[in-house]
């Protein structure tokens, strides 16, 4: 059978637009839902034994329910799988976990009810979000516990979120307010429901789509970085990477070309007879440009993901009901881990030029402050970094090699994708601040290069960070400030600003 034809499929790069369209759509025709539900209750008169439908789950595969309990059988589904434990995690992707499985269930393979269905719509739409605790899945059969939570204000239970995303409400209470009862969930509706790989899925597109802008940030705070220290742009030679053609690699080396275009720094040290820079000025393009490939893989594994059904058993268009494994989150676990060491490593390149930046080079103070004793001067933000880049070690460790049998061993390898998931928000955090810390030491260190001009893209960015976070001559409160250059990486001037003075900067991550 060819795969589905999907009205509108979801992108990394446009993901809450697409998102939009997507629900825009449901909310106006679920066909293939109610025809693939029929086939559902087609099944339940034939008299066979339908895994999810009228047996047990797992280990109870075997367990035939009679027709008097099915109702039952999919809400205890529901509470006995409710049992995720620790912080909850951030509205946003609880918001991101719900909405994919909308769009997984409109595919019309899950069987789902219809009422059942509209009822996630309408949670979606009246911003009514589960409160799902972030442990308790082992990424197979898909994310259990997590979806359980999801699904609580279903049936009245469980928590959603205020508006602004930080008191929890008792569902009950939300669905009076708006007027709404409790549903009763129907045979296979459960098992719709919390078969599925949304959880780690949430994550993924969540970190990934704030990746590919951090690519650009990285690769602007290069050029910053090394112009500062009165780099080289030979390493950037088209030549050198023609040679060498990693796509990442060559669309790093093009954007810090565009970024140095016109810049009166370089022309002043063109003839310095300096040989080479450290690595972490001479190979922006290398590293910088292998995490942009191993992130592009990651977005499209769950590109795939999020576009798919994952839920088991699986209708088919002719009646049959078929259990597969395609609950099974090894493709996310192996991607996040891997997008996991992709972001780090932007971090850990980062971190090196921001100590280089402290060392007094070619004419900087050292600690980029002029008088050092009474004041320590850029130091301690670097230490900071330092032991950012530290933990992102240890977080980088691969959940994904990791397995642990659950339901007395009928499901006999899981994935732990899950955990890939929350170890790679953690790391996204951490870069995030290691490359804010960067912003402020570069800003801070081309300043000390006026009245020369740097780049076109590096003068333009460089004047909009100065135009929200101030030169320093003497110690202040620095956290004030890296909190700021925290905000400043995603503000969205920053790189259109740069943009506009060179060149559209390619990420190599769609």
């Amino acid at each position: 059978m060819s795969t589905p034809e999907l009205s509108h499929s979801l992108r990394i790069a446009h993901l809450y637009d697409d998102l939009k369209i997507r629900l825009q759509e449901l909310g106006n025709n679920h066909n293939k839902v109610t025809s693939n539900r029929k086939m559902v209750e087609k099944a339940l008169q034939d008299g066979g034994a339908h895994y999810g439908i009228n047996t047990g789950f797992g280990i109870l595969a075997n367990k035939r329910i009679n027709d008097m309990e099915l109702k039952t059988l999919q809400r205890n589904l529901i509470l006995s799988h409710s049992v995720g434990v620790g912080n909850p995690i951030k509205k946003e992707l609880s918001k991101l976990m719900l909405q994919f499985k909308i769009h997984a269930l409109a595919q019309g393979f899950s069987g789902v009810s219809e009422t059942t269905f509209n009822r996630l719509i309408t949670l979606s739409e009246l911003d009514l979000i589960p409160v799902v605790p972030e442990k308790g899945s082992v990424g197979a059969s898909g994310d259990l516990a997590p979806l359980s939570h999801m699904c609580l204000p279903l049936i009245g239970l469980g928590y959603v979120w205020d508006a602004d995303g930080k008191t929890q409400i008792p569902a009950m209470e939300a669905l009076k307010k708006h007027g709404l009862e409790p549903i009763e969930l129907q045979a296979k509706d459960g098992l719709a429901l919390i078969n599925g790989t949304q959880f780690m899925a949430s994550y993924g597109a969540y970190v990934l789509e704030k990746a590919t802008h951090l690519c650009k940030v990285a690769d602007l705070l290069g050029a910053m970085s090394l112009e500062a220290l009165q780099g080289s742009i030979k390493p950037f030679d088209e030549r050198i990477h023609a040679i060498r053609p990693h796509p990442g690699q060559i669309k790093t080396a093009e954007n810090v070309r565009n970024l140095l275009a016109d810049s009166q720094i370089l022309e002043s040290h063109r003839d310095c007879g300096k040989v080479q820079d450290p690595y972490c000025l001479r190979c922006i393009p290398q590293v910088h440009g292998a995490s942009k490939d191993s992130l592009n893989y990651a977005v499209r594994v769950v590109e795939t993901e999020i576009n798919s059904v994952t839920d088991n058993p699986l209708v088919f268009e002719n009646g049959d009901i078929v259990s597969g494994g395609n609950f099974h989150g090894q493709p996310l676990a192996l991607a996040l881990d891997f997008a996991a060491i992709g972001l780090a490593e932007l971090a850990s390149i980062s971190e090196r030029r921001t100590y280089l930046l402290l060392e007094g080079h070619d004419g900087l103070p050292k600690l980029l402050m002029r008088e050092t004793g009474t004041n320590s001067g850029f130091m301690i933000p670097q230490y900071t970094a330092a032991a950012l880049v530290s933990e992102n070690k240890v977080l980088c460790h691969p959940a994904s090699v990791d397995t642990i049998p659950t339901s007395l061993g009928q499901e006999d390898h899981v994935s732990m994708g899950s955990v890939s998931a929350v170890k790679l928000l953690q790391v996204l955090q951490n870069v995030e601040y290691v490359l804010a810390i960067e912003l402020f030491s570069s800003a801070q260190a081309l300043d000390f290069r006026k009245p020369l001009k740097p780049g076109k893209g590096v003068e333009a960015a460089h004047n909009f960070i100065r135009s929200k976070v101030a030169h320093t001559e003497v110690d202040r409160f620095f956290n004030d400030d890296i909190h700021q250059c925290h905000e400043l990486i995603y503000h969205p001037e920053l790189i259109r600003i740069a943009e506009e003075a060179s060149k559209p900067m390619n990420t190599c991550v769609y």
